[in-house]
């Protein structure tokens, strides 16, 4: 069973989701950021670092990253993750 790990912008989590249920189905481990579910949060700047270092950790442990990209748009993070993954030479796929 290969592990995928989804990546992209938050801004597109239902999108994120529905692969997320989509590639498990296929038979896929898959591993998600953490999504925003909480209205009134705060999350201090070592939270969202903890974050950050937590989703990289999952690259680590893939065999694959999925980049969703979304209206062909794709940020700041998502392009490090992009990066971090070529680096650990882990298959990268695209989710239009």
């Amino acid at each position: 069973m290969k592990i995928l790990t989804i990546c992209g912008s938050l801004k597109y989590q239902n999108k994120m989701i529905k692969l997320a249920e989509e590639k498990a189905l296929e038979g896929y481990c898959v591993l998600t950021p953490v999504f925003p579910v909480t209205k009134d949060i705060e999350i201090t700047k070592a939270q969202l670092a903890s974050l950050k270092d937590a989703h990289l950790k999952r690259i680590e442990l893939s065999d694959t990253i999925l980049v969703v990209n979304t209206d062909n748009y794709i940020g700041e993070s998502t392009k490090l993750e992009i990066e971090y993954a070529k680096k650990l030479d882990k298959e990268i796929l695209y989710a239009f």
